[in-house]
């Protein structure tokens, strides 16, 4: 994929996250692509992908969600994109209390679509932003570290140690 082709369907995708378009947003990813989240878990298939956009995300941030995404690279295979999101969460416990993320994207492209989609976002400053209680956002921050450390790629990177010139 061409650096305008993913800048057009970074447009798309980016439109349709926006909008609570879960179908559109789907349609940005393979039929077998795959959505990691890490709030709601892992997504795969058009279907998953859909309902997750349209019965948690905007579920959980309502009608004002926004996502743009800044300085797209893309080598044809592999894409990477910041971003900025925000949302006023309709989650009972945080009702009315405004998020402000900022992350980066990593797209994994085939065939002119997304087949896997993830993201490096600080989720304990939008936690701190929505007032989850200190002993909560601990316990969380936890699980997070745990599972980064359990990903084959970080126990790789342990595994080969620091390189020599």
């Amino acid at each position: 994929m061409e650096q305008a082709e993913f800048e057009e369907l970074l447009k798309r995708f980016s439109a349709a996250a926006e909008a609570g378009d879960g179908e559109a947003f789907a349609q940005c990813f393979t039929s077998d692509g795959v959505y990691h989240d890490y709030i709601y878990g892992d997504h795969t298939g058009r279907a998953d992908i859909a309902h997750m956009m349209n019965d948690l995300f905007h579920r959980d941030a309502g009608p004002d969600y926004r996502w743009e995404m800044f300085e797209p690279v893309c080598n044809g295979q592999v894409a990477y994109a910041r971003s900025l999101s925000s949302f006023t969460s309709r989650v009972p416990e945080f009702a009315g209390r405004q998020v402000v993320i900022d992350g980066i994207s990593r797209f994994e492209l085939r065939d002119g679509l997304i087949c896997d989609y993830s993201e490096s976002v600080n989720g304990g400053v939008a936690m701190v932003q929505l007032g989850v209680a200190a002993p909560r956002l601990e316990k969380v921050l936890k699980r997070w570290s745990q599972q980064l450390i359990d990903q084959p790629a970080t126990q790789a990177f342990l595994a080969r140690g620091k390189r020599t010139v």
